[in-house]
């Protein structure tokens, strides 16, 4: 009788059961922790500054005062909602990369509400503008959805193609309006009477647009969670021959959740020339419906998980701007920061799927 040795793995993959909520937040922690640890010898190594320094200066430029908190506060409650945005079709296994183009299209009918109604009562003005970039958002989302339910159109080609016919709109516009040369911003609208700017509560100009947003937050999460809507899109993202068993009309939940999808994006460009920049250009939603993406993913299509994310995004977008300005540095430095905290964040998933098990024997004898 003759004995083969076979060599066994030295490891082996497998998948977990489900990990309790504690356990990981502490693996995503120590990601974090491992992720700084790894951008302070970045920093050194290619600058010679300070790790501490650096991240003292990303700390001072998106906190560092009052007015910049509430900026970074904002900033984050506007890809948030953007985030929010693409949620529901996301979850519906519907891939809208057309966010951009929603926000665009939303902000251009709200900026035309604000031009032509500039001397309209307030009542009217501000119910309408919202109006306009809900039902303008609404519109660009239903285009893809309503190709996608009749002829199965690849939605994801479709959607971000019109990202791009948004942005000519959005030129079109601004030369109808104002600039007949070409120029790609109108400037701010109603400068001297404010008219459409989104009111200041308690002196606060940030405050009503993160309180929207929040109130979003809130209504998505239960509709996402404890509707009839909610678990209709669950199951058609999971499979749609399984929806259609159950006796789910999937054409009609595809077209609902984009105009869904594509309204919540508009009232993203809502805030944004009313609430933020009082402006519009072709650069207003400035690639925040591709960020939104990011902070989607990472969120786990968990709206309040995604509150945390898009923190942290702005938080070293802003500070990019303090370093640039401290330390000489470009915008890249914060950039690479970021990307080597995302992929140590993205690969504490990993872990916290699957675990690795290791052979106790270096041989396997087979008689």
């Amino acid at each position: 009788m003759s004995a083969t040795t076979v060599k066994e793995p030295w490891v082996h993959v497998v998948k977990r059961d489900r990990m309790t909520v504690g356990k990981s937040a502490l693996i995503h922690l120590a990601g974090v922790v491992l992720a700084l640890i790894i951008c302070a010898l970045v920093i050194f190594m290619l600058t010679g500054l300070n790790p501490i320094d650096v991240y003292a200066g990303i700390w001072d430029g998106a906190l560092g005062t009052s007015r910049r908190t509430w900026v970074t506060l904002r900033d984050s409650a506007i890809l948030l909602c953007i985030g929010f945005a693409i949620t529901p079709a996301f979850r519906m296994r519907f891939w809208n990369i057309g966010a951009e183009g929603q926000v665009l299209v939303g902000a251009m009918a709200t900026a035309a509400v604000m031009i032509y109604g500039a001397n309209w009562p307030s009542w009217a003005l501000y119910t309408l503008m919202p109006i306009a970039g809900v039902l303008a958002g609404a519109l660009w989302g239903l285009i893809p959805a309503v190709f996608k339910a009749k002829w199965n159109t690849n939605e994801t080609l479709f959607t971000l193609m019109l990202n791009y016919v948004a942005m000519q709109a959005v030129t079109y516009a601004i030369i109808f309006w104002e600039n007949p040369k070409g120029s790609n911003s109108v400037g701010l609208i109603n400068m001297q009477s404010e008219a459409g700017w989104l009111p200041s509560i308690a002196d606060n100009k940030y405050l009503l647009t993160i309180f929207v947003v929040l109130v979003i937050m809130v209504l998505l999460y239960g509709y996402m969670k404890y509707t009839k809507q909610g678990y209709e899109i669950s199951v058609v993202g999971e499979s749609e021959n399984t929806a259609r068993y159950a006796g789910i009309n999937v054409k009609r939940v595809i077209i609902r959740t984009m105009a869904l999808s594509g309204a919540l994006a508009g009232v993203a460009g809502f805030l944004l020339v009313s609430g933020a920049g009082h402006t519009i250009s072709t650069s207003v939603a400035d690639g925040r419906g591709f960020t939104a993406i990011v902070v989607a993913w990472l969120g786990k299509l968990n709206p309040f998980a995604m509150l945390v994310v898009a923190f942290f995004l702005v938080f070293m977008q802003r500070g990019s701007i303090q370093i640039a300005s401290q330390f000489g540095l470009n915008d890249s430095a914060s950039e690479i920061l970021t990307g080597i905290i995302l992929f140590c964040v993205l690969g504490c998933e990993f872990f916290i799927n699957y675990r690795l098990e290791f052979r106790h024997e270096e041989e396997a004898v087979k008689a």
